[in-house]
């Protein structure tokens, strides 16, 4: 290989030689002006005709979207106009216009620098994905309160190109044209960011993530985009391209195979059903998880119901959100986790005070127990939802069995007062532990005896086990679930669980890699739960 190698992540498959084009897509400058009083009520109202006008574009972008890439992908939009209706949001603004004489758009600009400056500082994966959804509005709202045209990247620039950004909007990301945009690549950006997700569904081959993109790669140089390997390669030679272009059509060919399975059971040749269930970080997803045809949900996280709103979810909207989700797999398990709030993930206005090392400290089901107030509206809407759908409760971060219990307890006790308010709710729910902490490997088997199941997420067993900070780059190659105190760890785990009778899966990222998973099935692991993404392999792999 002669060119330079830039390795970042796969977000959307494919594989595209171009010349790159590094565009900036920035929030326009705002000059800060103070206005008269006698303007102040003209100001509100430019504020509000910038308001209604940014709605409606990305209502036609929703459309738009809607026949591109799908009604599931079109409602990623619906988050950014829930921001232009926020009524705090919108409120706020006002009475810095009024109050302290701002311009309207200084009055918004200042709102939106608040709000990413919060999310930020949370540290919350889910939030700082959600921090491009900001800047999407914020350019729609400024451009019009500032007189300017919203900017065309693409502009002045002929043929194909590779696109090479710090970050895309979702909005920018649904109007490219693929005989303009060969490929996407940006610095920063995860896997279910909206943008990556927008990009997979479009078919517009995806690379974020990529370390310092935009000072290592210039304008009009030619690149390599490898959406299946997540790598950009700038400055190939002939040998290179041709490479490339080889392993995109084994790839395919390998990805034809796997979508010819979608449909079948995931049997073993011989005979061995396996359980492959769906994880879910957001709703948006469960569309994903049908289309995979899994059985189930082994993991719902509902941190996105809380991260970074300005107040905590009603137990009806709880009730009604569970409902769905088990409804739509009849048939199978849905496996909801508890808030795993703590550590990265605090909700807004949530008041904690600092901790040296917050992943070891007040987090998950230890919140949970301390803030009853939080826990019980939860549990409520589970044995709600519980009435009519299969849904099922899971602690995270269990490390005493004592943790299980008091649940349980709690469990029991919202059930009868659900019964005595005459409100149709499930007299119990089976209450199961995610297996995360070398404390629970070593407990396991008696965690099991007061558990209906057990799940191992393998994600925080490796960091927990092997203390590895799991973000630390420095550290990527000592983060390994192929380590022998995993692997020996997962099967004490099984071994509890079979002894007891109750089911074992395995819910972490080690569940969705085909290598370990591999692996997990000759360990005897009969039921895994994978992103979405992964089902048809998975199944394909078992096959």
């Amino acid at each position: 290989m002669t060119g330079r190698l830039i390795r970042g992540i796969p977000v959307s498959r494919g594989v595209a030689v171009g010349p790159a084009l590094v565009v900036k897509w920035e929030v326009p400058t705002v000059v800060d002006h103070a206005i008269s009083p006698a303007e102040v009520d003209a100001e509100v109202r430019r504020l509000a005709d910038a308001l209604a006008f940014a709605k409606e574009r990305i209502g036609k972008v929703r459309e738009r979207a809607a026949v591109r890439a799908g009604p599931e992908e079109a409602r990623i939009f619906d988050a950014q106009l829930l921001i232009l209706e926020d009524v705090e949001l919108v409120g706020a603004a006002e009475r810095l216009i009024r109050e302290n004489h701002f311009s309207a758009e200084r009055a918004f600009e200042y709102k939106m620098m608040e709000w990413r400056g919060l999310w930020s500082t949370q540290g919350s994966a889910l939030l700082r994905d959600r921090l491009i959804d900001l800047t999407d509005v914020e350019i729609r709202v400024l451009t019009r309160l500032l007189g300017v045209d919203e900017p065309d990247v693409l502009a002045g620039h002929d043929g194909p190109v590779i696109l090479v950004a710090r970050d895309l909007t979702p909005s920018l990301t649904v109007q490219l044209d693929r005989e303009a945009v060969l490929a996407i690549a940006t610095e920063q950006g995860t896997r279910t960011s909206h943008a990556a997700i927008l990009a997979h569904s479009i078919g517009i081959p995806a690379v974020v993530g990529l370390p310092e993109v935009l000072a290592r790669v210039r304008t009009g140089e030619m690149v390599i985009l490898d959406g299946w390997a997540g790598t950009l390669n700038v400055g190939p030679d002939a040998s290179d391209i041709e490479a490339a272009r080889s392993a995109d059509e084994r790839h395919r060919l390998l990805a034809h195979d796997v979508d010819e399975v979608v449909d079948l059971p995931a049997e073993t040749t011989d005979g061995h059903r396996i359980i492959l269930r769906a994880n879910l970080d957001l709703p948006e997803e469960l569309d994903a998880a049908g289309r995979g045809h899994a059985d189930g949900i082994g993991l719902m996280r509902t941190e996105f119901l809380v991260v970074g709103r300005g107040r905590m979810p009603t137990e009806d909207e709880q009730a009604a959100l569970y409902e769905r989700v088990g409804k739509a797999f009849p048939q199978g398990d849905v496996v909801i986790r508890t808030f795993d709030i703590g550590g990265d993930k605090f909700p807004a206005g949530f008041r904690t005070t600092a901790e040296a090392n917050p992943f070891l400290g007040w987090r998950a089901i230890r919140v949970c127990l301390d803030h009853p107030e939080v826990f019980r509206p939860q549990i409520r809407a589970i044995l709600r939802a519980r009435a009519t759908t299969p849904v099922k409760l899971m602690i995270p971060l269990v490390t005493r069995v004592e943790e299980v219990l008091m649940t349980r307890e709690m469990v029991l006790e919202e059930a009868e007062a659900l019964r005595r308010s005459g409100i149709p709710a499930a007299s119990d729910v089976p209450v199961g532990v995610m297996i995360e902490t070398p404390a629970a490997v070593v407990q396991a088997d008696d965690l099991a005896a007061v558990s209906d199941f057990l799940s191992v997420g393998t994600n925080d067993l490796v960091q927990y086990t092997l203390a590895v900070d799991r973000g630390n780059a420095r550290l990527a190659a000592r983060f390994t679930s192929h380590h022998p105190a995993i692997l020996r760890s997962l099967a004490e785990v099984l071994r509890a669980g079979t002894a007891a009778g109750i089911e074992v899966s395995v819910c972490g990222e080690m569940a969705s890699d085909p290598v370990s998973a591999w692996m997990l099935l000759g360990l005897g692991y009969r039921v895994l739960s994978v992103a979405p993404p992964s089902l048809t392999l998975l199944r394909w792999l078992v096959r």
